[in-house]
């Protein structure tokens, strides 16, 4: 039987999740494949991609943002640089995914520029959108300096 977009979307999503909790970096290597066979940025190329940074302490618990493989292969298939310093995680706090709906909203100011990046068109990579409330901020912050951002989520829930 043939499977649809949806379905394969799904599937991989469930692999993404057991990657993430389950110290599978490379998982973001297959993701990153599958995603350029959809993503075409036509005339739009980003001069930059970045990530969601996670907290330094979460980094150093887990020893990997799972993004990061995610984004240098889209780095590498675009030739597109990309930096994982730019924005800076300032508050340590539990994946959204874990929070009750009130908690998700009360995110805000987790993150500053890390790097001095001005007129550019940044593209921010998260995997999982929930509120929008951590990409809204980053946004934000990235927008300062006559920058323009696009994003690029893997999931929403």
């Amino acid at each position: 039987p043939s499977r649809g977009l949806g379905d394969v979307y799904k599937r991989q999503m469930y692999i993404w999740t057991v990657g993430v909790y389950k110290n599978r970096e490379k998982v973001g290597k297959v993701l990153a494949e599958w995603t350029t066979q959809y993503l075409d940025f036509k005339s739009e190329k980003p001069d930059i991609l970045t990530n969601i940074p996670i907290h330094p302490k979460k980094m150093k618990d887990r020893g990997y943002n799972q993004l990061h493989l995610f984004t240098e292969i889209l780095s590498c298939y675009y030739s597109i640089p990309y930096s994982h310093t730019i924005l800076r995680r300032t508050q340590h706090t539990k994946a959204q995914a874990r929070k009750n709906k009130v908690e998700r909203q009360q995110v805000s100011n987790i993150f500053t520029l890390n790097e001095p990046i001005e007129n550019k068109h940044i593209l921010l990579i998260d995997d999982v959108m929930t509120t929008g409330k951590t990409l809204s901020t980053a946004v934000f912050q990235l927008l300062k300096n006559n920058n323009e951002v696009s994003v690029l989520v893997m999931a929403m829930d």
